[in-house]
């Protein structure tokens, strides 16, 4: 009986650590980790201009684990969606965090850099790569304002998706969780948020995490912008799941 007994209390206790590591798992994938939390922070604090609180943030992202070439390259990459000023303001707030930090005896871990591009193919054919992979479908028919602006297609193959995307300090789970801050910050970008929010399920952000984002948008750039977010993903979400019935 004593044997019975110790046996069962082993089954008891695997069973309650198999449940409480799934139910741990569970919870991962609800929710962003610190360092993602921080990404959207800066992401879209940079996009509104609201440097007071941006500070605030930068620190945050340090502490949470972000080296200074991947705070730097979040800010850098932000150019792309709210142009050169944010980006360089964001930039010239982050030096300031960094000399605050410095005087306090802080020493910041800057991480790695950009490893150096080795592909020698032309950076059109590499950018269409890029983003055929992102979207995971072959592209189609050019649209209408890269037909009517063939530089525009060109600029964004080439340099968005080739000269950026390869810079590998950021993965691109992280460019996309910037681009969705940026855009959702702006607002009124509906149909291009519907497709990065598509992006961010091809590259492993699970819907908890991207509802995690919506909570993160609201509590730092406001309701509107949120409420706007969340019709949005509501929207991918339904189309995704209906894709895989």
């Amino acid at each position: 009986m004593k044997n019975i007994g110790k046996l069962i209390a082993v089954v008891i206790l695997t069973l309650s650590h198999n449940l409480l590591h799934a139910q741990s798992e569970r919870d991962s994938n609800q929710a962003l980790s610190a360092k993602q939390q921080q990404i959207v922070a800066i992401a879209s604090l940079t996009a509104k201009g609201d440097l007071q609180q941006l500070e605030e943030e930068l620190s945050k992202g340090l502490e949470s684990g972000l080296t200074v070439n991947e705070t730097k390259e979040v800010l850098v990459y932000l150019y792309v969606y709210c142009g050169f000023p944010r980006s360089i303001r964001g930039l010239q707030t982050l030096l300031s965090v960094l000399d605050e930090r410095k005087t306090k005896g802080i020493e910041d871990d800057w991480g790695k850099e950009a490893s150096p591009i080795t592909d020698t193919r032309d950076k059109y054919t590499r950018g269409v790569e890029t983003l055929e992979e992102l979207i995971q479908a072959k592209l189609g028919p050019k649209p209408a304002y890269q037909q009517f602006s063939p530089a525009m297609d060109t600029f964004l193959k080439e340099h968005l998706f080739a000269d950026i995307f390869e810079r590998d300090v950021l993965t691109y789970a992280q460019r996309e969780l910037t681009t969705i801050s940026v855009i959702a910050t702006l607002g009124g970008l509906e149909p291009m948020l519907r497709s990065h929010l598509g992006i961010c399920l091809n590259v492993g952000l699970t819907p908890g995490q991207l509802q995690h984002f919506v909570s993160i948008i609201e509590s730092t750039i406001g309701k509107k912008e949120a409420k706007a977010a969340q019709a949005v993903l509501d929207e991918v979400l339904k189309a995704a799941q209906s894709g895989q019935d």
